[in-house]
């Protein structure tokens, strides 16, 4: 395993660095937020024409750049660093991956140039209500006479599911899990925006009733396959995320601790304040590692194409490194905000400092993919113990 970033990935970093940090400074978090859909669409699309952010990790024949997972989990550090409301996670990491490792040739000709441009927001609905996790599967698909789909239930808590203009559903069809595609103008969906406590992430509730979608590749296996990498490949997002994140939040600290004056001297000259932000620091980096060996097994796993196998290099490190870096980064990012504002005193407690906005991503993200005793019960079966 090769830690160090090549030249090349180094200048991905500096340069959606630079780009976020004018799109995306303190401000414009805040006035995006506001909107009805929680993003900025102009922003969005000119990162995509500037920076090509929305096809990073697309295959190059659908439109895409064509990079690895790990371009992409650079990408999602420094978006999670500027709390960049944008429809990424959704569309380019959850629907996008879902495409990719499908196994339908004519959904990703059709579908992944639009998300490639960031044209076509796109979003998959897994989690459903009541369910423990989200390979729970209770929605319903029937076939037709005339070999059409439809599908009845509810899916939950589905990132951008109000906006997005394409939703992927996993459901059940003859009872084995299978991949659709819905239209989001679709008769017989009805989406209804959640009410959350990090408004920087829209989520929403989907009804399907009698709804008609598109079959996705094959059910079964494969669609098991697919669904199994997505999440995987999304807990590493999402863990890459608040490590960038986190990251911020010790930055903010630190700068903060050297600026303000108690007793005649900076807070950060006493011993205690060097205590806490060096329990930061070690919590970051112990993330920060588990995530970048979960991307190398995510880079390795899908060197070998398109088509999921299990037995490709780094497939065995990605199933149990994937939930492991999701359950670490969420676990620290969560401690590092909550130190924040503690080490902000009072005024990190206001709505006008962004210590809140670090500390409810932190809260929201460990729980986008089930309750954390069920991802721990995964680690612990995937080792052994």
């Amino acid at each position: 395993m090769d830690v160090e970033f090549s030249e090349e990935q180094q200048e991905i970093r500096r340069a959606l660095r630079d780009a976020l940090d004018k799109a995306a400074d303190s401000p414009a978090v805040r006035a995006a937020m506001a909107t009805e859909h929680g993003y900025d669409p102009k922003v969005w699309r000119r990162l995509c024409e500037q920076t090509g952010l929305a096809g990073l990790g697309i295959p190059e024949e659908y439109g895409g750049v064509g990079f690895t997972f790990t371009e992409v989990v650079i990408a999602l550090e420094e978006m999670g660093r500027t709390l960049f409301p944008s429809p990424f996670l959704g569309s380019a990491v959850l629907a996008a991956s879902a495409l990719v490792h499908g196994g339908d040739e004519a959904a990703r000709a059709e579908y992944l140039p639009g998300m490639a441009e960031g044209a076509t927001i796109a979003t998959l609905a897994l989690a459903e209500p009541g369910a423990r996790d989200v390979t729970e599967v209770s929605v319903t698909a029937t076939a037709t006479s005339t070999g059409e789909y439809r599908l009845d239930g509810v899916k939950t808590h589905v990132i951008d599911g109000a906006l997005a203009d394409l939703v992927l559903v996993a459901a059940r069809l003859d009872g084995e899990v299978a991949l659709f595609a819905v239209a989001a103008d679709a008769a017989g969906l009805t989406r209804a925006a959640l009410p959350v406590l990090d408004q920087t992430r829209r989520q929403a509730r989907l009804d399907f009733s009698d709804t008609p979608a598109r079959l996705i590749g094959a059910p079964g296996a494969q669609a098991e396959a697919a669904l199994e990498r997505v999440r995987q490949l999304t807990e590493i997002a999402i863990a890459a995320e608040s490590v960038g994140g986190a990251a911020r939040c010790l930055d903010m600290t630190v700068e903060y601790s050297k600026i303000r004056v108690q007793f005649g001297r900076a807070i950060g000259s006493f011993q205690a304040i060097k205590h806490r932000c060096a329990d930061m620091y070690v919590q970051l980096e112990t993330s920060r590692s588990a995530l970048y060996y979960a991307a190398w097994a995510a880079t390795e796993a899908e060197a070998v194409g398109l088509d999921v196998d299990p037995a490709a290099p780094g497939a065995g490190e990605l199933a149990l490194m994937a939930p492991l870096a999701m359950t670490t980064a969420t676990a620290a990012y969560r401690a590092i905000a909550e130190e924040t504002i503690q080490l902000h005193g009072g005024v990190g407690f206001t709505w006008e400092h962004d210590a809140h906005l670090y500390l409810k991503r932190a809260t929201t993200s460990a729980l986008l993919f089930g309750r954390r005793t069920a991802q721990r019960e995964r680690i612990a079966a995937l080792a052994g113990i």
